[in-house]
C-alpha cells in the first residue's frame, strides 16, 4: 500500500489521482498505523517549511515517518517534502527539518533577477543512476513551483541537477530515500513515468 502523508498541507489530491493514473491506489493518511504499515511512504508539500515542520509536530507524524525512513522501505518526498528532509532551512529564519540528508535549504537570490518563484518547466540533469528514473532521457522537462532550494552537504546524495540562475539540486537518492523538488503529478508522462517506476520499487 502506498500511503500518501496527510499533515494540512499539500497537494495531496493531486498525487493521489497521479498514482491513480498509473494504476496504483494511493491512501491519503495522517493515521499512524497507516504509516507505520505502508508498504510505500509520499510526504508532499505545498507551503512554508517552518509551518509544515509544526503540523508534523503536532499531529505526531514526525517519528513515524523517521521509522518509515529508516525501515528499508521505498520513500518519496515531493517539492517541500524534499526540503523537509534535510537539516535546516533559512525559509523565516533558521529552521530545523527532519536532519534525514545533511544539508541546508536556501532561498533564490533575488539578484538574479529571475522570477521567483521559480515556475514552470525545466530541464533535470541526471548526476547518477536512479531506479525511479529509468526509462526517462537525461535532460527531460518537469515542472517545478518553488522558492528555495536544497543544498545537500554530501554530493553522493545528489541525484539529479538544474539550471535557474544558478545550478541547484533538483532531486536526491539515498538508499530506500528519493525526493524530488519537482512536482511530478503535475510533469506530464515523464512524471507519470517517475511516479510508476516509484510503484514498481
Amino acid at each position: 500500500m502506498i500511503v500518501v502523508v496527510d499533515y494540512g498541507m499539500g497537494n495531496l489530491r493531486s498525487v493521489q489521482k497521479g498514482f491513480e493514473r498509473i494504476g496504483s491506489n494511493a491512501l491519503v493518511s495522517r493515521d499512524i498505523k497507516d504509516i507505520e504499515s505502508a508498504d510505500k511512504l509520499v510526504l508532499p508539500g505545498v507551503g512554508a517549511f517552518p509551518e509544515c515542520m509544526k503540523n508534523l509536530t503536532h499531529l505526531g507524524l514526525v517519528r513515524p515517518i523517521l521509522d518509515f525512513l529508516g525501515s528499508g522501505k521505498p520513500f518519496l518526498g515531493i517539492c517541500l517534502g524534499l526540503q523537509l528532509l534535510f537539516d535546516e532551512s533559512e525559509e523565516f529564519g533558521l529552521n530545523e527539518g527532519l536532519k534525514v540528508i545533511p544539508g541546508k535549504v536556501k532561498a533564490f537570490s533575488r539578484s538574479m533577477g529571475l522570477k521567483i518563484p521559480h515556475m514552470g518547466w525545466n530541464q533535470v540533469i541526471f548526476k547518477k543512476d536512479v531506479p525511479i528514473f529509468e526509462g526517462i532521457a537525461n535532460g527531460s522537462f518537469f515542472y517545478f513551483v518553488h522558492s528555495y532550494f536544497v543544498e545537500p552537504a554530501l554530493k553522493a546524495d545528489i541525484a539529479t541537477e538544474t539550471e535557474y540562475g544558478v545550478t541547484f539540486t533538483s532531486s536526491i537518492a539515498r538508499n530506500n530515500i528519493f525526493a524530488l523538488q519537482f512536482h511530478p503529478e503535475k510533469s506530464q508522462e515523464n512524471g507519470l513515468k517517475v511516479l510508476r517506476n516509484f510503484s514498481s520499487l
